[in-house]
């Protein structure tokens, strides 16, 4: 084995450590790199060629795959920031376009960089006709997710003017092409489910509006929209924007490192987002409430999630990455009463449980100590559902509103002159080199 110890001038802050081989007695220094928020890391990029060795690391919790300057969090402190801004005050004051701006550019936009961007974003907002068609070959109860993976993977035969990954003029329209083509494509995704027409984009719409305009509006009247759902609806994109290296995101990275085209890249990220241990934990909250059933049931489960010996889990409670409250779930809790409000629909069974459980986790000594408190999952998942959507739209959402932060990170990993292809090592377990034995010896 090897070890590793600081080594520096300054002990007080080393910039590089030695990893020492216990067998040869040799050693290496690896640099310490520094980034402008959270713990330094090892480089060692040099590892394996010096001294043979590499690291093991499943769910890569303890290795940084890239250089980023899109989205900063610290689990324990409870902090999620965009390009150094806090995610609170963007939710505050932001709206999802100045959010999109930053992300993609680095910067907050001026007015008229925002009127611009803008335009753009809605001026590519409806789709190639013949994806209609495309549409039409999935069955009528197929998962929109299963929609939306075939539907955008197949935008690349559409649109073959901006697939070139080298051209930054190409990056920037295919950026925009994804960012506005998603909430029509969600739309559409639904409108499939249920049997309804499908609706075109309106240009004088907002972003957050149109969407709803197009998933909830019918041909046959005017479609009223509640400003309420619409904010509600804009806060809940820009709490999702971008989080970090999460396993979506990393596979949007893994995939654009080979050069694969940017709307194969984003498939491959909703691909990922569509496992229940990722983009699925909302509507596994509502899946919970449903098994508790009453109000008067929750001390029963609440007790059963406190037994080491029993499998079941609140969900919607705690978070993998905040060891402290979750930053979104803050905003998404004052956004879930406002919409409860506007809609008046706290008498519904099971709005009414999840108000009571939030109540009793917030109050009860064990999740408190243990931090255990309702996470963005918890609240988007009602809010949702109060808003009409069914739980097999719940993650297309996600996606929806992840859209711009794959897409940032893409085109972050593109223009990072360090990236190469991704080719992670594994720790070997299989057999020892053995001989052929011929089909009739064996």
């Amino acid at each position: 084995m090897s070890k590793a110890h600081p080594n520096a001038a300054n002990e007080s802050k080393p910039h590089s450590v030695t990893i020492i081989d216990n067998q040869s007695g040799k050693q290496v220094e690896f640099p310490l790199l520094q980034g402008t928020q959270g713990p330094d890391v090892i480089d060692i990029r040099r590892l394996y060629g010096e001294t043979g060795y590499f690291t093991y690391d499943p769910g890569f919790g303890s290795t940084g795959s890239c250089e980023s300057g899109l989205t900063y969090i610290d689990g324990d402190q409870g902090i999620l920031s965009h390009r150094g801004y806090a995610i609170e005050e963007l939710a505050e004051h932001s709206d999802f376009m100045e959010v999109c701006y930053l992300l993609l550019h680095g910067e907050l936009p001026t007015q008229k960089e925002k009127a611009s961007f803008t335009h753009s974003i809605t001026m590519h907002s409806m789709v190639h006709e013949q994806l209609i068609n495309f549409f039409r070959g999935f069955r009528r109860d197929a998962h929109p997710m299963a929609v939306l993976c075939g539907v955008v993977g197949a935008l690349s035969a559409f649109y073959h003017d901006s697939l070139d990954i080298n051209d930054p003029k190409q990056r920037e329209i295919a950026s925009h092409r994804l960012l506005a083509k998603m909430p029509t494509i969600a739309a559409m995704a639904y409108k499939y489910s249920v049997g309804q027409p499908f609706l075109y984009p309106k240009n004088d719409l907002k972003y957050a509006e149109n969407f709803l305009y197009m998933t909830f509006g019918v041909p046959c009247e005017e479609y009223k929209m509640n400003p309420v759902l619409a904010k509600a609806m804009d806060k809940i994109f820009i709490l999702h924007a971008d989080h970090e290296q999460n396993a979506s995101t990393s596979t949007v990275r893994l995939a654009g490192s080979s050069g694969a085209n940017p709307f194969a890249c984003i498939a491959a990220g909703i691909a990922s987002l569509w496992g229940p241990a990722h983009g699925g934990a909302n509507e596994a909250v509502l899946k919970m409430l449903a098994e508790i059933g009453h109000k008067d049931r929750i001390p029963e489960f609440v007790k059963r999630a406190k037994d080491k010996n029993d499998g079941f889990r609140l969900m919607g409670f705690g978070h993998r990455v905040y060891k402290n409250y979750d930053p979104r779930a803050a905003v998404m809790r004052k956004t879930c009463h406002e919409v409860l409000d506007t809609l008046g629909i706290r008498d519904e069974p099971l709005l009414e449980l999840a108000m009571e459980l939030e109540r009793i986790a917030l109050e009860d000594p064990y999740f408190v100590e243990k931090k255990l408190y309702p996470n963005v999952d918890f609240y988007s998942g009602i809010i949702l559902r109060a808003m009409g959507f069914p739980t097999s739209m719940f993650t297309v959402l996600f996606a929806l509103a992840r859209t711009v932060g794959w897409t940032a990170q893409w085109k972050e990993m593109i223009e990072d002159p360090n990236q190469r292809i991704g080719r992670p090592r594994q720790l070997y377990t299989g057999p020892k080199p053995r001989k052929y034995v011929p089909l009739h010896k064996r």
